[in-house]
């Protein structure tokens, strides 16, 4: 844990929260990862640590955001003993799930193809470029490397799994100063009313949500008048008013409260206070799109459906069927 000075790490995030006049959640982010790394450190941190600090020093790195995989090139070719480093480095931070990402001809085939979800969304996106950004439970930050790829303006991730923070750096550290940060934090740490975003993401983290109608209120406190939700998440079909509450799991994955109809999730929308809700993408997830690789070795969803019919979850309730909508904050 000495190795790991997290005031060095995010203190330009920090300050720079302040002089955007966010002072208040940059003292609340202080005192929050105080009790993260200080108080109350994760036992694999410094395994974590250690995985992130044998990848090989490079000069001259370059970014590839505009493709499936985020992509880090150097101009010269890397050593064998280069590659031996950034081989025991990366697998050090298995298992990787969202993804793909190369690192300087080393690709990893996360998990989940996020690239594919991100094909369905960015065609429906207000243009990006220059945009203040949040991503709600960003995982790796795959994503929010591909929103700076659209040019946008900062982007901010949260979420609370250092393994995932740990990913990400594994990025940035390569990159340097640019405007994307992964915050160690949860939805429910972010200050009520910040109203200071252009852009709000919450992919996949509605359907975890045992209030799922305060989490569309707490996505909307982080938006400035007129800014953007993008919301994807878990739907089952059915009619206005109807949504799916799973008996105990749903898939495997105990967490899992509310699969609403699209024309439910728009009732909520509605009432919860946006406008121009729309829905732009309903897509079943297959075992193309989310399944086990090289770098995932766990159980993924071809050991969630029904092996007699995988039309359906190993429960029997129907298999995962995901929408994306965008809607605005007037």
């Amino acid at each position: 844990m000495a190795d790991f000075d997290w005031k060095t790490r995010f203190g330009p995030l920090l300050n720079q929260l302040s002089e955007d006049g966010l002072d208040d959640w940059a003292q609340t982010l202080r005192q929050q990862l105080t009790r993260r790394f200080d108080d109350n450190p994760h036992g694999d941190l410094d395994r974590w640590l250690a995985a992130l600090a044998r990848l090989p020093e490079m000069a001259g790195v370059k970014a590839h955001l505009d493709r499936s995989a985020v992509t880090l090139a150097s101009p010269q070719a890397l050593t064998p003993e280069q590659r031996e480093q950034l081989q025991q480095g990366l697998r050090g931070l298995m298992p990787w799930r969202k993804g793909p990402f190369d690192f300087f001809g080393t690709r990893i085939d996360t998990e989940w193809r996020s690239d594919w979800k991100w094909d369905r969304v960015s065609p429906y996106l207000s243009d990006l470029s220059g945009r203040r950004i949040l991503d709600v439970g960003c995982g790796s930050g795959y994503h929010c490397w591909r929103m700076l790829g659209e040019g946008a303006g900062r982007v901010i991730g949260i979420d609370p799994g250092l393994l995932f923070l740990c990913q990400f750096l594994s990025v940035k550290d390569y990159l340097g100063n640019v405007p994307v940060d992964l915050l160690p934090v949860r939805m429910e740490d972010i200050p009520e009313g910040l109203e200071t975003f252009d852009t709000t993401f919450s992919m996949g983290v509605l359907y975890h949500r045992r209030s799922p109608l305060d989490h569309l209120l707490e996505l909307k406190g982080t938006l400035r008048r007129g800014g953007e939700l993008v919301l994807e998440t878990l739907v089952v079909e059915g009619p206005e008013g109807y949504s799916l509450m799973p008996k105990d799991r749903y898939g495997q994955m105990r967490n899992v409260w509310f699969l609403p109809t699209c024309d439910t999730l728009l009732r909520w929308l509605d009432r919860t206070g946006y406008r121009n809700a729309r829905v732009v993408d309903v897509t079943a997830t297959t075992t193309d799109e989310q399944r086990s690789t090289d770098w995932m070795r766990f159980n993924s969803l071809q050991d969630f459906l029904d092996p007699d019919d995988p039309s359906k979850t190993v429960e029997g309730y129907p298999g995962p069927l995901r929408a994306t909508l965008i809607a605005q904050k007037p």
